[in-house]
């Protein structure tokens, strides 16, 4: 039985440009209020709201979807590892802002959404799994930039421990609910920080902190 919403807005909406659009905003709010798994094809094309026969025509498969969706969340920067391309902010403190929640006004707090996807599609191999490792490799591989920046001599280990603590807050953030909880992952990257960094970057920093 097709449930598409049957209005006449909603039927110009569908028969309207955008299809696409609508159905990854869509699937973007779903899968935020009640998880990827829980989300089926059909819930996502009434929330469009577009047919089925156009749902399917951009999508052919949940996987396309969901995979489709990760790589918006990529593109837009408002993912944990955004804030570690931009130009416009010091080298450091795009290592300290790893541990704000990059949608500091959601309700509830949400973790990583690349570690929410991994966990629903638990299987190494599937293509959303894939996909989700590549961003959280790819997220060691910015903060390596940054740290390069800084005048780091052995980027890669120092990466993985900051990469660690900032995964680690956004998860228990999630779970406790809990919006500034970053700031102990925070406290703990200072100080590896300051441990790793050239004494003389080290006394830049602390002056440009006041």
């Amino acid at each position: 039985m097709d449930t598409s919403v049957n209005t006449p807005a909603a039927a110009s909406q569908r028969r309207g440009r955008g299809g696409r659009e609508r159905i990854l905003a869509a699937a973007a709010r779903l899968f935020a209020t009640q998880g990827i798994g829980a989300t089926g094809m059909e819930q996502v094309a009434e929330e469009a709201p577009v047919s089925k026969r156009t749902l399917y025509a951009h999508f052919r498969t949940k996987n396309d979807l969901v995979i489709a969706h990760l790589r918006g969340l990529a593109r837009s920067g408002a993912t944990l590892e955004g804030v570690l391309t931009r130009d416009d902010i010091p080298p450091r403190e795009r290592i300290r802002r790893l541990f704000d929640q990059p949608a500091a006004d959601a309700t509830p707090v949400r973790g990583c959404p690349f570690i929410d996807a991994a966990a629903e599609f638990p299987d190494p191999e599937s293509a959303v799994h894939s996909y989700a490792r590549e961003q959280k490799l790819r997220m060691v591989h910015l903060i390596v930039a940054v740290l390069t920046e800084l005048g780091c001599r052995d980027p890669l280990p120092l990466a993985e421990q900051l990469a660690t603590l900032a995964d680690g807050a956004a998860s228990r953030a999630m779970v406790l609910d809990e919006v500034d909880y970053g700031r102990h992952a925070r406290a703990a990257a200072e100080i590896l920080l300051d441990h790793a960094l050239p004494e003389e970057t080290g006394k830049a920093e602390h002056l440009a902190r006041g």
